[in-house]
C-alpha cells in the first residue's frame, strides 16, 4: 500500500516522453502544474459531481462519482473528442452507478486539448493529485482509443499508486513506454474495428511485455456490441485489482 503523500509527475517539458529517459521530476505537483485559475462544482444527486477547472489552456471537467474522500479511484480516460461516457453505452458513467460506494469513486476526465497527448496526460495526473490529497491511496485506470494510450502514460506516471490498466479499442501511438508500466494490463478490442484495428491493442501488449487482449467478434471501435458483458467484466475486474494492491 503506497501513502497518500504528494502526487508530483514529470514537468510540462517531458510529460509523455519515454518514461526510461525522463532526465529530471519537476518538484511541483500535477494541480501546480495545472495552474488553474479557478474551479466551481456542483452536486448532480446520487452521489455524482460536476468539477470544473478553468486553465489557460482550456476547461478541465470531472464526473466524479462517489466519495470525494475515496481510497480506491477509478480515473476514466475518454477518447480523442473528450466527454465523460466512454465507449460501450456510458460504459464509465455505467461502472459509476456499479462500483462507485464507500470508499470508491469513478472519475470521468473531460480534457482541456481533446486528442493532445501531453496535456491529457497532465489531466489526468493532476485529477490523480486531486484524489491523492483527499485520501486515495491506489488508482485503476482505463482508457478508449486516444484514451488508451493516455491511460497507458499514466499507469507509468502513477507508479506504485497504479493497481491495473484497462484499455479499449486503444491506439498504439503514443504507447512506446508501455514496457515502464508495472500494473496488470488489461486490453479490449472489436474484430471489426475500422478505426483502430484489433493489431493495434497486440502491439501495445508486445511493448509491455505483459498483458491480456480480448477480441470480439462482431463488435467495432465503440464496443457497443458488448457492453454489457464488458460492464460485466470490469465491474468484477476492478475490485480484484485494488484487493490485490491492497494486499502488497
Amino acid at each position: 500500500m503506497v501513502s497518500a503523500a504528494r502526487l508530483c509527475v514529470p514537468s510540462t517539458s517531458v510529460v509523455g516522453a519515454r518514461c526510461d529517459r525522463l532526465p529530471t521530476v519537476d518538484t511541483r505537483s500535477a494541480q501546480e502544474l495545472l495552474a488553474p485559475l479557478a474551479t466551481q462544482q456542483t452536486d448532480l444527486g446520487g452521489g455524482r459531481r460536476l468539477i470544473e477547472t478553468y486553465t489557460l489552456e482550456g476547461q478541465l471537467g470531472l464526473l466524479w462519482q462517489g466519495p470525494s474522500d475515496a481510497e480506491d479511484v477509478v480515473l476514466c480516460a475518454a477518447g480523442g473528442m473528450g466527454g465523460y461516457l466512454g465507449p460501450a453505452d456510458g460504459l464509465y458513467t455505467r461502472l459509476g452507478e456499479t462500483l462507485a460506494g464507500a470508499d470508491t469513486a469513478v472519475v470521468c476526465v473531460d480534457y482541456r486539448r481533446p486528442s493532445h497527448l501531453e496535456s491529457s496526460l497532465l489531466d489526468l495526473a493532476a485529477t490523480a493529485d486531486r484524489a491523492v490529497q483527499q485520501g486515495a491511496r491506489r488508482f485503476v485506470v482505463l482508457g478508449h482509443s486516444f484514451g488508451g494510450a493516455v491511460a497507458i502514460q499514466a499507469g507509468c506516471a502513477l507508479g506504485p499508486y497504479c493497481a491495473g490498466v484497462a484499455t479499449f479499442a486503444t491506439q498504439s501511438a503514443g504507447c512506446e513506454q508501455a514496457g515502464q508500466l508495472a500494473a496488470p494490463l488489461l486490453l479490449f478490442h472489436g474484430a471489426q474495428d475500422r478505426i483502430l484495428g484489433p493489431e493495434n491493442s497486440e502491439i501495445v501488449r508486445s511493448l509491455a511485455g505483459q498483458g491480456e487482449v480480448r477480441v470480439f467478434d462482431g463488435a467495432d471501435h465503440l464496443l457497443t456490441e458488448v457492453a454489457d458483458e464488458l460492464r460485466d467484466l470490469m465491474a468484477a475486474w476492478i475490485p480484484d485489482r485494488f484487493a490485490e494492491h491492497r494486499a502488497d
